[in-house]
């Protein structure tokens, strides 16, 4: 088991084309751990505001009655790729794992995958 700060350090290197990652409370919208990022993308700011994205999803859900997990969130941009992946297990509830790639220096699927696994050892 791996806590936060060596899950997110695994992400940053493990995780080809990653530029920044967080763990985040979507209950209270608080990152409880960055990496990476840049003077023009604050991380914090980033994760606070998918917290709004998580919410509406599961209200969405909720109103349909839709049954199933949300595993990941994605968000394209024209250059990045936004991972929004929902820790699963009673460790992480209310929890979600935020990493932030460079589209044009990752391949996606590899991305999800790498993030699965990290986000299966993280012990919160």
């Amino acid at each position: 088991m791996a806590n936060t700060e060596t899950s997110l350090k695994e992400c940053l290197a493990s995780i080809e084309g990653a530029t920044g990652v967080a763990l985040v409370d979507y209950t209270s919208g608080m990152a409880l751990g960055t990496l990476g990022g840049s003077k023009s993308f604050d991380l914090s700011v980033a994760a606070a505001g998918n917290t709004d994205v998580v919410r509406a999803k599961m209200r969405t859900m909720e109103h349909l009655g839709l049954k199933g997990q949300i595993e990941d969130i994605l968000i394209t941009l024209s250059d990045q790729y936004h991972l929004i992946r929902l820790i699963s297990g009673r460790s992480g509830n209310g929890l979600f794992i935020y990493l932030v790639l460079d589209a044009k220096r990752s391949n996606l699927a590899m991305a999800r995958h790498q993030l699965k696994k990290i986000e299966e050892e993280l012990e919160v």
